[in-house]
């Protein structure tokens, strides 16, 4: 049993979701787990079982956002370590990022013990560099938590390794009434894993004549396309839930039908059933939804396969344009049966 120990996930929700398992393999062997994470994550870490406090920083090498990467930003990470003193950090990231540039600021800041996996020689930067074979995708979760075990974390006795939250998640009946709805998350953080509206629209259309209550999600930033796909009689919450209260009205819902998005993860998080409408520009076998039942939906064998692209490099965006509304009608009647048997 250790002291501190720094868990860095620092990019989008279902990144640190699916770093959970991880997460709670290093909890089980450290009496605090802090995790930096970013703008992005923050939320869906303060979530995660086994975290005992999130500091947040934007990383300029994994952010989006184009963060500069001036001395003052640099500086303000290393005395935020200095001052968490951990006795040990894992940097969790996903096959196409480096640990290393993190794992430097660590080294500055007086981490002793450091563990990444890289491909890259890390010199004196790590303690524990884990080596895996990247032309095998395997899942994001189980990618981590193998991390966590090559630095000597494993997962509790009776812990299946699974996603999770911490509960009680917040009551949300007065947004959705009684469980047994359908959620439908139409945005999404990149365009290139956007479904078009007019389908959302046709599969909202859909489920509804078929006798669903549909409950349409999204962030405040993102109203106006919740309030197209809802139309006049779902439910529209664009904007209206915080993160936890999401994660609850997720955990009422007979299934979720999402992007390849943070939402995705977060209903896996609570064990709801996943219909994935999945663009390939990255692998769903590394980020399609984590145990639990669910439909991929799209071409994943597209051209735009593997690019990682943010914007469609494929006129008409033929990925997921190809997926018709029906086709997720048919999905969530076979999925909405199915999550009463999950553990």
């Amino acid at each position: 049993m250790i002291g501190t120990a720094l868990v860095v996930r620092p990019d989008n929700a279902g990144d640190v979701l699916l770093a959970g398992p991880a997460i709670r393999a290093v909890a089980a062997g450290a009496r605090e787990v802090v995790l930096l994470a970013g703008p992005h994550g923050r939320a869906a870490g303060e979530l995660l079982p086994g975290v005992d406090r999130v500091i947040e920083w934007q990383t300029p090498w994994i952010d989006p956002g184009h963060v500069p990467a001036t001395e003052a930003h640099i500086l303000g990470l290393i005395d935020a370590v200095r001052g968490i003193a951990p006795d040990a950090a894992l940097i969790l990231t996903s096959f196409h990022q480096s640990a290393l540039p993190t794992a430097l600021l660590l080294r500055m800041a007086g981490t002793p013990v450091i563990a990444a996996i890289s491909a890259d020689y890390p010199g004196s930067l790590l303690d524990v560099r884990h080596v895996v074979d990247e032309d095998v995708d395997v899942p994001e979760a189980e990618r981590m938590l193998d991390l966590a075990g090559a630095a000597g974390f494993a997962l509790p006795p009776g812990d299946d390794g699974r996603l999770a939250v911490r509960t009680p998640l917040p009551e949300v009946d007065h947004f959705t009434g009684p469980p047994g709805y359908v959620v439908v998350h139409p945005g999404t953080t990149a365009p290139a894993r956007a479904w078009p509206p007019q389908r959302w629209v046709e599969a909202v259309e859909g489920l509804l004549e078929a006798g669903e209550r549909v409950v349409v999600t999204g962030s405040p930033g993102e109203r106006e396309l919740t309030a197209l796909v809802a139309g006049p009689k779902a439910l529209d919450l664009g904007g209206a839930t915080t993160f936890a209260e999401l994660a609850a009205v997720l955990a009422g819902a007979g299934a979720v039908v999402a992007a390849n998005t943070g939402p995705a993860h977060l209903a896996a998080a609570v064990g709801t059933p996943v219909v994935s409408l999945f663009a390939p520009v990255v692998p769903a076998a590394r980020w399609a939804p984590y145990g639990v039942p669910s439909v991929l939906l799209g071409d994943q064998q597209a051209s735009c396969r593997g690019t990682r692209a943010r914007v469609c490099p494929v006129p008409g965006h033929p990925c997921l344009s190809s997926v018709r509304g029906d086709q997720v009608v048919e999905a969530v009647r076979r999925l909405a049966v199915v999550k009463e048997r999950v553990p």
